[in-house]
């Protein structure tokens, strides 16, 4: 039963009263942001704060460490950080700007036993996608929506057309190395119908979750990113229907007027593997 991530939500590790609350947040995955969301000046005591933090039960929330980039001051303490006095408590070290797979061994080499997630925020990242979903540490990859957008000199568009080259090879990149992957961030927060439209779209195109940067969010994007109670219902009548023509000798089945063939299974099966993980989540 994969875990779900369908609400990923930042958090600054600078924020220790943030922190603390996300404890009861109904977050599948939290992000402690050492990275854009901690001055210069917070860094260091960032870190030790972070660690102290993790220290505490997040329950079944997967508990992901942004540290900023190694060409930085900061990049290599936080990297040994996380090998060091986080390792009890992160499941995942997330590596911003990540051009290329050397990226990722660099910092493989520092943090030898937790997993990698890498930040898919360059055009130069876009281009090598594949490589970087293939690295062998990597478990997910999350859009950096916003400094794409920097780096692409786009405008905001609701239907993210300027994104849509570099969403979709990411996407193509992570699903065919089996790799966890969420979309980017929804900048205004208080718009609701924004948020819910934007995660429906990525939903629909095949992302995990979204990445977030309020609490206000979390409903919408775990309400978008679960199977429906028709989808549940449907994809149990298809296994159903499916087993029944099989036992008959026959290698397909009709359910509400449509072929469902073994490909439709599979995809009925991960469904219900996703409900199964949500209502997991939830107890």
């Amino acid at each position: 039963m994969a875990r779900p991530y369908r609400s990923v939500l930042y958090i600054p590790a600078a924020n220790a009263r943030a922190m603390e609350k996300a404890q009861g947040l109904a977050a599948d995955a939290i992000i402690f942001d050492l990275e854009d969301a901690v001055a210069p000046g917070e860094k260091a005591a960032a870190r030790d704060q972070l660690a102290a933090a993790l220290a505490r039960d997040y329950g079944g929330r997967a508990r992901i460490v942004r540290i900023n980039g190694l060409a930085t001051e900061w990049g290599e303490d936080d990297a040994r950080a996380c090998a060091g006095a986080m390792a009890g408590g992160a499941d995942a070290v997330l590596i911003p700007k990540v051009d290329s797979a050397a990226d990722l061994d660099r910092v493989a080499a520092l943090v030898p036993d937790l997993p990698l997630w890498a930040m898919m925020e360059t055009p130069l990242g876009m281009l090598n996608a594949g490589q970087i979903a293939a690295h062998p540490r990597l478990e997910g990859m999350v859009m950096g929506t916003n400094d794409l957008a920097k780096e692409l000199n786009s405008r905001f568009r609701p239907d993210r057309l300027p994104m849509q080259a570099g969403l979709g090879l990411c996407l193509l990149a992570a699903k065919a190395h089996g790799k966890v992957i969420v979309d980017g961030v929804f900048n205004a927060f208080k718009d609701e119908d924004g948020l819910r439209a934007e995660c429906e779209q990525g939903r629909d195109m095949g992302f995990d979750g979204k990445t977030l940067i309020h609490p206000a969010q979390l409903a919408i994007a775990n309400e978008a990113f679960a199977p429906t109670e028709a989808e549940i219902d449907l994809a149990r009548r298809q296994i159903a229907a499916f087993e029944a023509a099989t036992t008959e000798g026959k290698g397909v089945a009709v359910v509400d007027g449509k072929i469902v063939e073994n490909l439709h299974v599979e995809t009925a099966r991960k469904t219900l593997d996703r409900a199964e993980a949500i209502a997991a989540m939830a107890g």
